[in-house]
């Protein structure tokens, strides 16, 4: 064992040991004190906390006097257990702690003696070295840190909440109030010799949030409050030995004596409140009036194409803004008086619209913007003005000055569309325009062919004008009026927006719609929402054509003057990205000539299909050829329908008819042609189903040109001759024969596994179920139904047979080695064919290539370089955004 001895350079080592232990040794006083003492301070925190809030003023004199007795008792209990277990420490303690703190505690290792080895030079050398070690470590010495938690015996934080009570009551109460106690304790002498005493209140308003001032704490002299504040006074002692007198509170009627003991009042102006006694206090009470809020528009009013409005405003008040409102009143001097709004208007209600407030955070100043979209409304696109106001707490109420506008609203390019959103202004405009409308939807219903894109808004059309006759006699109603507006919205909407059939209408439209805009001087912003409009309906075009695309397709290419070069993606959006340039910069002659260019190079995009070889076909391609022979006689059957639910309407005399017969059949072939070209599903020869209603010599179509204007009970013949064959059958035969032969050729089909081959038989048999029930229409003469049913029948015609041609690819793909020679010499493209996009197709009859891109290079190295290439060129910021994002969605893949 090791011995004490004597400390070597005792001196020298308690110098510089002196102020880390001093220092230690206060902080365990402090921490001996906390952790003895806790309970005494949290139960005098307990008692001065109501002793300052006065409740010894206001409770019994028996409850007083048994609470001081608890409050002696507990003060005297934790005195006394702090007392006992307090112990000072010593220095030795403090050396010791510090000690500890410090690696190997050195200071101990210094005040041991050697033991073993006294005589051995070599062990007294190294015992040596070891204590002037010790002794070096020991100039580290620090201060600790008193330990001052105290959670292990206060688990239920009793101090916190002591002292939270304690800070309360010195925010609401104050300090000189314990000293009532004295008074009860000596019962009420040392008052009575001192004179009467008062105590006062002032409580501003609530919305203002500031906090409430105890008179007898602020000196006499001026006083700044809000105006409304709550005055509260009390008077202790003799009667009249104390008087108030004020005049801020304006009171001219009945006012009690100036001696009572409680007074309460409000501030409702500036000046003077004195209390009176022995002694004076008097305050000059400036009132601080509550200011009108503000609201100011900071910025124009903006709009989109789709008619949504966005008005930057900021609103302000001294103590926060409750709400505000946006009016919008029709300018009826500013509208221009034409057509139907040539006769009084009816009573207008202002438009009020709530304004947007902040949910979090301070409302006395802040910037905000109100969004809507109010195209529906009969303001849209005509004169108003605009008001803003906005209210505070004190209702007070702030507004803008009225500020002309035309309200922003949808803007409609269609000109069907536009007429239909004029006639539903009129009627919203007045009832006693439901004559007009009537009329003019009429007429524009009396020859609808190359109006309507399809059925379904032709017979909208019809049953807004059914709603107008059953009401001509007795009047619109505001629920009629109002229903027929919606009705009308909807039918401008579906005749502008269209439920096209394919992406290609939907590309067309795009460009007519654009190069309107142009015309008609259009916003930037509508502009560029129409370009992104365009560029989607390009890149849609562009991808249904390689989705449907075969293996023994042909090309879509763009006729562009090159022989036969093909324009890809990467030439379509560049020209994009150039008309846009040119619009921003305002060459609008420059970007409408670009503009013409690319409709005529979108115009001649052609679909050329290959003709596949000699051989038989396989049971697959059997059936795809028999649902589309099934679909282009549903189609046409669909047309004879709807050729009979227009005679039924009635569509002039025989003579208007037979005067623009020609130009109907022409039509109808060019609209043939189109879905010829357009809706035809995969293998469908392109231009066949437009050949078919091209010919004036065929039955048919002669059939349908001249039953147009015959009367409805000659429908039935015209109907039997409009397949083009000659068939003397009923529309409701036809529709029988084709249903009969759907369900032989659904039973026919191969047996294809997947998701793919289930979804194509539950849609043939969706396709079945839908001509049964047009087949139930045409025998009741239910015409609107029977077309209803028969475009079901279609689109589930169309989505099974995608499916069964996606099917029929993974069969293909899973199996390679099945087949014939022959069968897969017929799915191997041509040499040299191209996709839709230009890449030439590899041997498989995939999209893309197979052939070596790389030259023999290392794979790994090559890779690389095109990665590393692809990041430069994408962290460049002086390329365009839309390269620039389609560079990082291919950095996202890796």
């Amino acid at each position: 064992m090791n011995g004490r001895g004597p400390l070597k350079n005792s001196q020298d080592l308690m110098r510089h040991l002196r102020f880390p232990v001093a220092a230690t040794r206060l902080g365990m006083v402090a921490e001996r004190l906390v952790r003895n003492f806790w309970p005494f301070w949290t139960v005098a925190f307990l008692i001065l906390a109501p002793l300052m809030m006065g409740w010894q003023d206001l409770m019994p004199l028996e409850v007083f006097w048994g609470g001081t007795v608890v409050a002696v008792i507990a003060l005297l209990g934790t005195l006394g257990y702090g007392v006992r277990w307090f112990r000072m420490p010593t220095r030795a303690e403090a050396l010791e702690r510090v000690d500890a703190a410090m690696p190997g505690r050195p200071i101990a290792a210094i005040a041991d003696t050697q033991a073993i080895g006294n005589g051995d030079l070599a062990s007294q050398a190294v015992w040596k070295a070891h204590l002037e070690r010790m002794a070096e470590r020991t100039k580290e010495a620090r201060p600790v840190e008193p330990d001052l938690r105290v959670a292990d015996k206060d688990p239920y934080g009793l101090r916190f909440i002591a002292l939270l009570f304690f800070v309360a009551a010195l925010m609401f109460g104050s300090l000189f109030r314990v000293a009532s106690v004295g008074e009860i304790v000596t019962g009420g002498e040392q008052t009575l010799a001192t004179g009467p005493v008062w105590e006062g209140w002032i409580e501003p308003p609530n919305y203002t949030g500031k906090p409430s001032i105890y008179l007898n704490d602020i000196p006499a002299g001026p006083l700044r409050v809000p105006e409304g504040s709550q005055v509260t006074l009390r008077l202790y002692g003799e009667v009249g030995a104390l008087t108030v007198a004020e005049t801020v509170s304006g009171r001219t009627g009945e006012i009690g004596s100036a001696s009572d003991a409680q007074q309460q009042f409000s501030i409702t102006q500036t000046g003077t409140l004195t209390i009176a006694g022995e002694t004076e206090t008097s305050w000059d009470v400036t009132a601080v009036a509550d200011a009108v809020p503000g609201v100011d528009l900071t910025g124009p009013i903006e709009s989109d194409a789709t008619g949504e409005l966005s008005q930057p405003f900021t609103a302000f008040d001294d103590y926060g803004v409750e709400f505000g409102t946006a009016k919008i009143t029709l300018d009826l001097a500013q509208v221009d008086r034409q057509h139907g709004l040539t006769i009084d208007p009816e009573s207008f209600d202002p438009l009020v619209l709530d304004l947007p407030m902040p949910f979090t955070g301070d409302r006395t100043e802040f910037d905000e913007f109100l969004v809507d979209n109010l195209s529906k409304h009969l303001f849209a696109n005509l004169p108003v003005t605009l008001e803003f106001e906005v209210i505070d707490a004190a209702e007070q109420t702030g507004m803008t000055p009225p500020e002309p506008m035309i309200l922003p609203g949808r803007r409609f390019f269609q000109p069907f569309a536009k007429a239909v959103i004029e006639q539903r202004r009129d009627l919203m405009w007045s009832k006693a325009n439901a004559g007009r409308v009537n009329q003019i939807l009429r007429a524009v219903s009396h020859r609808p062919e190359g109006l309507f894109s399809n059925e379904t808004t032709y017979l909208r059309l019809r049953t807004i004008i059914r709603r107008l006759d059953n009401f001509e006699d007795v009047g619109l109603t505001d629920d009629v009026q109002a229903e027929i507006a919606e009705a009308l919205w909807e039918l401008a909407v579906q005749l502008e927006d269209g439920r096209l059939a394919d992406a290609r209408e939907r590309l067309r439209r795009a460009q007519e719609r654009l190069a309107e805009a142009m015309r008609d001087g259009a916003s930037d912003e509508e502009i560029a929402e129409l370009m992104q409009e365009l560029r989607e309906a390009t890149d849609d075009y562009m991808r249904m054509l390689a989705e449907e695309m075969e293996p023994n397709d042909g090309t879509d290419q763009a006729d562009s003057g090159q022989q036969g070069e093909p324009m890809g993606m990467d030439e379509l959006q560049a020209m994009m990205d150039r008309i846009q340039e040119l619009m921003e910069e305002g060459r609008m002659a420059e970007a409408q000539e670009l503009m013409e260019q690319l409709n005529q190079m979108m115009e001649n995009m052609r679909v050329t299909q290959g003709e596949g070889g000699d051989g038989p076909p396989s049971p697959g391609e059997q059936s795809m050829q028999d649902l589309e022979d099934t679909l282009r006689e549903q189609e046409e059957l669909s047309d004879d329908s709807f050729s009979d639910l227009q005679d039924q309407f009635g569509q002039g005399d025989q003579g208007e008819q037979q005067q623009g017969q020609q130009g109907q059949q022409g039509q109808q072939s060019g609209q043939q042609g189109q879905q010829g070209q357009q809706g035809q599903e995969p293998g469908q020869q392109p231009g066949q189903q437009g050949n078919q209603g091209s010919d004036p010599s065929q039955g048919g179509q002669q059939g349908r040109g001249q039953g147009v204007g015959e009367s409805s009970e000659s429908g039935e013949q015209r109907g039997n001759g409009a397949g083009g064959e000659g068939d003397e059958r009923s529309l409701a035969e036809r529709q029988q024969a084709l249903r009969e032969e759907l369900q032989r050729q659904r039973e026919g089909l191969p047996n294809l596994g997947g998701e793919a081959g289930d979804i194509a038989r539950q849609s043939l048999e969706r396709a079945e179920g839908a001509m049964e029930g047009a087949e139930d229409a045409l025998r009741d003469g239910d015409l609107a139904e029977a077309i209803d049913q028969q475009a079901e029948a279609m689109d589930a015609l169309r989505n099974g047979m995608r499916q069964l041609g996606q099917a029929l690819a993974e069969n293909q793909n899973a199996e390679p080695g099945q087949g014939s020679e022959q069968g897969e010499a017929r799915g191997r493209p041509a040499p040299g064919q191209r996709d839709p996009l230009g890449r030439e197709m590899g041997n498989t009859g995939q999209l893309g290539t197979d052939q070596e891109l790389l030259g023999g290079e290392d794979i790994n190295r090559r890779a690389e370089e095109l990665l590393d290439e692809i990041r430069r060129r994408s962290a460049q910021q002086s390329r365009p955004e839309i390269e620039r994002d389609y560079l990082r969605r291919l950095l996202d893949q890796f």
